[in-house]
């Protein structure tokens, strides 16, 4: 039975992945180092920005924002070329990954900053070790540590809002009871996995948004309701910029 076609939404994502069995992926520093290459690589391609990561010995995540719909495209390069790189470097053959990739889209800010936890925290929750920063491969551990970050993630929040100074007490801080809610919420969304393809639970489809009220006010209902700007503007035929400068313009004015 053919499986079912992805929905590849533009927007964030978390991505996951692990090794078949969950066996070790990464084994050299080399490894980590040749696979975010890959995903650089991948990002230029697929015009991606790769806003956090944490790679752990036998499976990875990654925070993205994708312009095009396109991650399953994104994915299958950054899949395809490291299976290939590690089974020749291992000598092995047969399936490298537990499967295509498992994804869940963020549709709000909250679930963005709380994931950006959740992900550098990981392996502070394996007991790894104890602080960000003791862990080499994240973005948080090279602000943290002054190194200079991969060219994918120059355009990462993380990258904009974290300094040496502040690191720990943004995301080294361990996550509260209303964060692992959160994060319950956003596994509860039925969206971007290899088993279905529901979108988001939307209120309403862009075209009953756009049906009955101006343009800008639908715009506005549209972001609310966990469209983002490049869904929105790929709706309208125009570009993100312009649905950027009217979403700022309405904020703006006195009434809101």
């Amino acid at each position: 039975m053919p499986r079912k076609p992805r929905i590849d939404l533009s927007g964030y994502h978390h991505v996951i992945n692990r090794g078949v069995n969950r066996s070790d992926i990464f084994f050299y520093e080399s490894d980590y180092e040749t696979f975010l290459k890959i995903v650089c690589k991948a990002c230029r391609n697929y015009k991606v920005i790769l806003h956090d990561y944490c790679l752990m010995s036998n499976h990875f995540h990654l925070l993205v924002e994708t312009q095009l719909e396109n991650l399953s495209l994104f994915m299958k390069h950054i899949n395809a070329n490291y299976a290939i790189y590690a089974n020749k470097k291992q000598k092995r053959s047969g399936h490298f990954w537990q499967g295509r990739f498992y994804s869940r889209y963020i549709t709000h800010d909250e679930y963005y900053y709380t994931l950006i936890r959740y992900i550098e925290q990981n392996p502070i929750e394996a007991g790894i070790v104890n602080s960000i920063g003791e862990y080499p491969y994240t973005l948080g551990a090279v602000i943290a540590n002054g190194e200079v970050p991969v060219v994918c993630t120059k355009h990462s929040k993380l990258l904009e809002e974290l300094t040496y100074e502040n690191v720990q007490e943004i995301i080294g801080v361990k996550l509260r009871d209303e964060e692992l809610k959160i994060l319950k919420e956003i596994e509860r969304q039925k969206v971007i996995t290899a088993d279905n393809t529901n979108r988001p639970a939307y209120q309403k489809s862009l075209q009953e948004h756009f049906s009955d009220v101006t343009r800008n006010e639908a715009i506005i209902l549209a972001l609310e309701d966990g469209y983002t700007q490049a869904r929105i503007a790929e709706h309208l035929g125009v570009s993100r910029s312009l649905v950027s400068k009217i979403v700022k313009g309405v904020y703006s004015t006195p009434d809101h």
